[in-house]
């Protein structure tokens, strides 16, 4: 990380990449004295993030990195949702003059952008527009939440999904816009809730516009070992999981 900090205030653009367990597991300090204080435009990738990590188990399933970076001045957190985005995403944090974060699965996943859809930093977007509820979910969880989308439009639910690719700086005003529409949301990711993405939305809606809201996630649980598919279903993380809890909000928000 220091070396990184060095190379950059000589106006290199470095990247820096390991298992998000390690990075930013275990030098997140230097990332917060060197990186970001000094606000040094380094890359860091963290791979191998979320529970669908596997049969690495619990050691190296991160689950706490986007609430550790979030909360660092200067940094911005991304995570795409595919290969397709993430390649997009490289590019844009090298144009970019702040610290970045970018943060991987290890599974393959569903390829569900394409090379003509737009994608900025600092922004989200409605990949499936609604008006029941609105379902917002970053990486590998946006597909969760497409699926879930369609079985709810087969019960009558019009679910709009807003994916979110940039956690910091988050694209407010898409979620606001979206939220007032529907009047209730479920958000969704592979990580920790607490001071994840769910957190970063329940902060907004607290202060802008409070409706009823359920956070897909972690619940202050580490992972363990197990198939992927296994452990997104167990942990309550898959589309499934994200249908019944909408199903569940909508009846809220209606009451």
């Amino acid at each position: 990380m220091t070396v990184a900090s060095g190379l950059a205030a000589m106006g290199k653009i470095p990247f820096v990449s390991s298992y998000a367990a390690f990075m930013p597991g275990r030098c997140w300090e230097q990332i917060r004295t060197t990186i970001c204080l000094n606000n040094r435009p380094v890359k860091l990738i963290g791979s191998h993030a979320g529970i669908s990590v596997g049969p690495d188990g619990a050691t190296h399933q991160m689950l706490e990195d986007i609430a550790m970076m979030r909360a660092l001045p200067n940094m911005v957190v991304i995570a795409p949702c595919d290969s397709v985005e993430a390649e997009k995403a490289t590019l844009a944090m090298a144009r970019d003059i702040r610290p970045n974060y970018l943060r991987l699965a290890r599974e393959g996943t569903p390829i569900i952008t394409t090379q003509d859809m737009p994608f900025e930093i600092g922004k989200a977007y409605v990949l499936t527009p609604g008006e029941d509820v609105t379902i917002i979910a970053t990486g590998t969880m946006t597909y969760h939440a497409l699926v879930a989308a369609d079985r709810l439009f087969k019960d009558g639910i019009d679910a709009e999904v807003v994916h979110v690719p940039t956690i910091k700086p988050l694209d407010v005003q898409t979620v606001l816009k979206s939220v007032r529409k529907t009047g209730c949301v479920i958000t969704a990711e592979e990580a920790q809730i607490n001071g994840g993405l769910g957190g970063a939305i329940a902060e907004i809606l607290s202060e802008e516009f409070p409706v009823p809201l359920k956070r897909i996630g972690m619940q202050d649980r580490f992972g363990e070992s197990g198939e992927p598919d296994e452990l997104m279903a167990y942990f309550g993380l898959d589309a499934k999981h994200i249908y019944l809890a909408t199903h569940e909000i909508v009846k809220r928000g209606k009451g």
